[in-house]
């Protein structure tokens, strides 16, 4: 029987918004970065090598946690589209680390992000 792998983090998605201004710094040289997400606190940024999410902590936000994830660590995705009743869809990511849950809110389209998944992780080979 299989076992179940643990949820080790849940993020939301919200919209598309524009790349942010300040993510260089937080780049390595040579990789771009292709499209950027707000979250409920701050945003999360898709590059040609991993996710970055940035999640704003604390009253007034100066607090930041940073989250990095390189897509070699992605052995497997999902995605879930939402339903009549259910207006939001869901992306499961699983990782050598365990399982990531991404909720989608009504200003993300899954398909757009299931490409994003397939060209970076897939279009290599």
């Amino acid at each position: 029987m299989p076992t179940e792998i643990n949820v080790i983090t849940s993020w939301s998605f919200q919209m598309e918004v524009p790349i942010p201004e300040d993510i260089g710094p937080l780049l390595v040289p040579g990789e771009t970065p292709i499209a950027a997400y707000k979250t409920f606190r701050d945003s999360a940024v898709f590059t040609d090598r991993r996710l970055i999410v940035r999640d704003a902590q604390g009253l007034r936000g100066k607090k930041v946690e940073m989250y990095s994830l390189p897509y070699s660590s992605i052995n497997m995705w999902s995605s879930e589209n939402a339903g009549t009743l259910d207006f939001t869809a869901e992306l499961e990511l699983w990782t050598r680390a365990g399982k990531i849950k991404i909720g989608l809110g009504r200003g993300v389209d899954v398909r757009r992000l299931d490409q994003l998944f397939a060209n970076i992780l897939l279009g290599n080979h």
